[in-house]
């Protein structure tokens, strides 16, 4: 009789393009996002939690049409008894949710709605460095208003987001323009409507999107003839004419020193159309709503070349770039980039109503401004743990519970050793491995005597590091105080550290 094949153990391992968060960075995301809400909430902004999983059909501005719609999202079908069922998909973000959401309570909503999102949205891309299938969004929108006012206070809102959670002024830029803009442009250049094709429009605002890539010489090669990537493939073109390439050039160029310059250069460029003088109104407008704010061109700035390359936007975009330098993997100094962006979409929900329902917002990538954060030394490289109270009694874990419950009462993280207690070094080596600030001591002595050791670890670790005996001498990291004055000296030390 053969023998049972032994079932293989399952591998350890994460899956291809997903990753795990311990503690330190998942209390900095909720410590960051907590500031965040409370901007957002200042601004009059709602919470809003929809669901993980969307139906495909809900998606759908956002797949690719393909029978499978499994490309670019984690996507099932749900099987009934005819073997057919509804499509279901991971959210691919936090804006299709939304569009969704109005669609299906408007009749319950305040118009305009104000709501604001946060939490993990799913990619079924090929992963990268630095580039996951899963990952943190945070989003503002508005739904249920035209008015420019809107788009203003999103731009407000969100220098206000980054100057609070520690991006100081003078380090960022949000970047504003107006998809009418170009899009008027675009019509403009050519000399019938019928020659602007929805697939052309697309390809030119993707080629413009890649302007602080590629540069102009870059952007007129991929509007006209094509050009050959770094890595050697060669990109067909969109077969522009160069003075059609020119215009669009023109347009990315038209950024001055001032924003009343930039839409001076842009009501040039734009010449006769109208959709396009409609795009430069509405940048004027909120120029002026922001000034009135009393925020300047150093927090948010009319930008043409600010395209965003998604298709659903219809009016307003912005973009939250970190402007001060950092070192890439090769120490190349680089400017630090975009951490947020956005834009007008008025389409959206009129895929679920037919009717035409105005909305805008922005979303923030969280990772991407957490490690802006980091950079900036805004959060540190490691967290503080707890203060441990070892154990030197096992019969005694009463009085340790005790403590720890004393410390935590205070307001301070604590926690009691529950490993084996019989190799005291064990204990420290513990404490030592979660960044504790303090260990807490007592022994049967300390018990008799009714005080306690207090062990300073980070002062300890600073002293063993440099110090020579006589320094250490002067300098004692352990203090022995009356067991009553516990949470008092332990606070004491603890603000010493910071």
């Amino acid at each position: 009789m053969a023998k049972p094949k032994k079932q293989p153990r399952p591998k350890a391992i994460t899956p291809k393009g997903f990753r795990d968060y311990f503690g330190q960075e998942v209390t900095q995301r909720t410590e960051m996002l907590r500031a965040i809400a409370d901007v957002y909430h200042r601004y009059g902004f709602d919470a809003l939690e929809s669901s993980a999983v969307e139906t495909v059909e809900a998606l759908g501005k956002f797949l690719p049409d393909v029978d499978r719609p499994n490309e670019g999202v984690f996507a099932w079908q749900e099987v009934d008894e005819n073997d057919k069922g509804d499509w279901m998909a991971l959210r691919y973000d936090l804006t299709a949710p939304l569009a969704r959401v109005y669609a299906q309570h408007r009749n319950d909503l305040p118009t305009p709605y104000r709501r604001y999102a946060m939490g993990p949205v799913w990619r079924n891309e090929k992963p990268g460095p630095g580039r996951y299938r899963q990952f943190y969004q945070c989003d503002a929108d508005t739904v249920g208003t035209a008015s420019m006012a809107a788009d203003a206070e999103i731009c407000a809102m969100l220098s206000d987001t980054l100057e609070t959670v520690g991006i100081p002024r003078g380090d960022y830029l949000v970047r504003v323009n107006n998809r009418k803009v170009l899009n008027g442009l675009i019509k403009d250049m050519f000399s019938s409507e019928s020659d602007v094709s929805e697939e052309l429009v697309a390809g030119i605002l993707r080629t413009a999107d890649k302007f602080d890539k590629v540069g102009v010489e870059g952007v007129k090669q991929l509007l006209t003839k094509g050009r050959e990537d770094a890595s050697g493939a060669f990109i067909e073109g969109l077969f522009l004419t160069s003075l059609q390439a020119d215009r669009v050039i023109e347009f990315l160029l038209a950024k001055a020193d001032s924003d009343e310059e930039t839409l001076r250069n842009l009501r040039a460029v734009v010449g006769g159309s109208s959709e396009g003088r409609e795009g430069v109104a509405e940048l004027v407008a909120i120029s002026e709503l922001l000034q009135a704010q009393g925020y300047n061109s150093e927090q948010i700035s009319i930008d043409p070349s600010v395209v965003r390359g998604l298709g659903y936007y219809t009016g307003p975009v912005y973009e939250a770039e970190l402007t001060f330098e950092i070192f890439d993997e090769k120490g190349r100094k680089r400017q630090f980039g975009s951490v947020a962006g956005g834009g007008r979409y008025d389409d959206l929900v009129k895929r679920f109503t037919g009717q035409e329902v105005p909305a805008t917002g922005i979303s923030i990538g969280v990772d991407r401004l957490l490690a802006a954060l980091r950079e900036k030394g805004r959060i540190s490289a490691q967290a503080t743990g707890p203060v441990v109270v070892t154990v030197m009694d096992r019969d005694r874990m009463a009085d340790y519970q005790a403590m720890v419950a004393e410390l935590r009462n205070a307001g301070i993280r604590a926690e009691v050793y529950l490993g084996n207690p019989k190799n005291f070094g064990n204990q420290l080596k513990y404490a030592d491995k979660r960044n504790s600030p303090i260990a807490v001591i007592e022994g049967g002595d300390e018990k008799a005597g009714g005080i306690v050791q207090i062990k300073d670890l980070i002062l300890g670790a600073k002293i063993a590091e440099s110090a020579t005996l006589e320094e250490w001498k002067e300098r004692p990291s352990q203090f022995e105080v009356p067991r009553d004055d516990l949470v008092a000296k332990v606070r004491e030390i603890l603000d010493s550290q910071d």
